[in-house]
């Protein structure tokens, strides 16, 4: 490692009651507030394979998936929490903009409509609103 590298590890201390992926959950939540996608995706990934059906390690793994830009694999991840949890705004609002961002805004606006009305959210409603906008600008 040179002197301009880093190597994040994880904090050991596990409160009690609370297990391996709580403590993977809120390390990666910290890595990806402050935008470090990679170093949360090490922390993720052996801790969803003990539980691959973890829906929170599964919002992580595809927030990191998101801020890296690998939008095939966030939209598989954001699908399977869309099929388990369709109540989920922020996966059904997540869904919406990874499907904005490959530039497929007709299968994008369900997932933002839905996330807006369920949440009353702002920015869910403005990214509504500007879907409808370029499709309106494509098609005119």
């Amino acid at each position: 490692m040179t002197e301009n590298e880093f190597e994040y590890v994880a904090p050991a201390v596990i409160f009690p009651g609370q297990s391996a992926h709580e403590v993977a959950y809120r390390t990666a939540h910290d890595l990806l507030s402050r935008r470090f996608p990679v170093e949360a995706l090490e922390i993720l990934e052996p801790a969803l394979e003990g539980d691959p059906d973890n829906f929170g390690l599964r919002s992580m793994r595809a927030w990191a998936y998101m801020l890296r830009a690998q939008l095939a694999k966030a939209e598989a991840e954001l699908r399977w929490l869309v099929e388990r949890d369709p109540s989920d705004a922020w996966s059904q609002h997540s869904l919406g903009r990874v499907l904005e961002r490959q530039d497929r805004l007709e299968d994008a606006l369900g997932p933002l409509r839905l996330a807006a009305v369920m949440s009353d959210d702002y920015d869910h409603h403005a990214a509504v609103y500007r879907v409808r906008n370029r499709l309106a600008q494509r098609e005119g």
